[in-house]
């Protein structure tokens, strides 16, 4: 079973918090999106199917569950779930808003039909954008009571954050205004990754059922006064190195996020 089957296994229990693992892991993973031909560049053209509920794409979480679909190889694109889902978000199908279902066929435990309003609020949520404020903290102190939620989406936020910074760490935080709260400080982090990694953490945020606001972000230097005091009493995640990986001249469709596919 793949990470998505056990996801939905446990959205099916009913907990709100599972369903929001459910949607981050579906946002997380490669999905493979059946197409009517092959990708023309950046061009996508799903292959779309007209269901007694309206249209459908179909997408698969492995290529071998896609093979379903036909014994002679198929056209697909390997698309990040976010992507899928921003697409969806803002397309229709002869004026009717298109759903996507999710391993159809395969027998999967994951099987299952997401309906277009499902896809348009997974795209809201991963526009979630930080508020820039300021304050200063007056004391630092062990985290109390986060969700598992939030801090294993924290985690998962850090490791894909390999070679744009040191670590990060995680503490309760009083500041000088009487506010409680929580703070995540990014140490050494790269000055142009600061925007996304600040995103990062506020999607975390959104996912993990906390209220706005009770998780606050900065960034600081490996020498800067507050780091001695936050590592006392902070939850420490350590960002891996980024592995050197050989770079395609022409990266597949959605995959370079600052040219995401059309949908034809």
């Amino acid at each position: 079973m793949t990470e998505l089957d056990h996801a939905y296994q446990a959205m099916t229990g009913g907990d709100d918090a599972a369903g929001l693992r459910f949607y981050r892991s579906l946002a997380d993973a490669t999905l493979f999106l059946l197409l009517e031909r092959e990708a023309e560049g950046d061009q996508v053209a799903p292959r779309v199917f007209d269901l007694a509920d309206g249209p459908v794409i179909l997408a698969y979480d492995s290529e071998e569950r896609l093979a379903v679909m036909g014994d002679a190889p198929l056209p697909y694109a390997a698309l990040p779930g976010r992507v899928v889902a921003q697409l969806l978000a803002g397309h229709s199908q002869t004026g009717q808003a298109v759903s996507l279902g999710l391993n159809f066929g395969s027998g999967a435990a994951s099987e299952t039909l997401l309906p277009p309003e499902a896809m348009v609020w997974l795209a809201e949520m991963l526009e979630a954008v930080p508020d820039a404020v300021e304050a200063t903290p007056q004391q630092f102190y062990a985290p109390q009571g986060l969700p598992v939620a939030l801090t294993s989406a924290l985690e998962a936020a850090v490791q894909a954050a390999a070679g744009l910074a040191s670590a990060a760490l995680l503490a309760g935080v009083r500041y000088a205004d009487g506010r409680r709260g929580h703070m995540l400080a990014v140490i050494n982090a790269h000055p142009a990754a600061e925007a996304a990694l600040a995103r990062a953490v506020a999607e975390a945020l959104a996912f993990s059922g906390l209220d706005a606001g009770e998780l606050d972000v900065t960034f600081l230097e490996g020498d800067a006064a507050p780091v001695a005091s936050l590592a006392r009493v902070a939850v420490v995640f350590e960002v891996p190195e980024r592995a050197v990986v050989e770079t395609l001249e022409r990266p597949a469709p959605g995959m370079d996020p600052g040219k995401p596919p059309l949908l034809r």
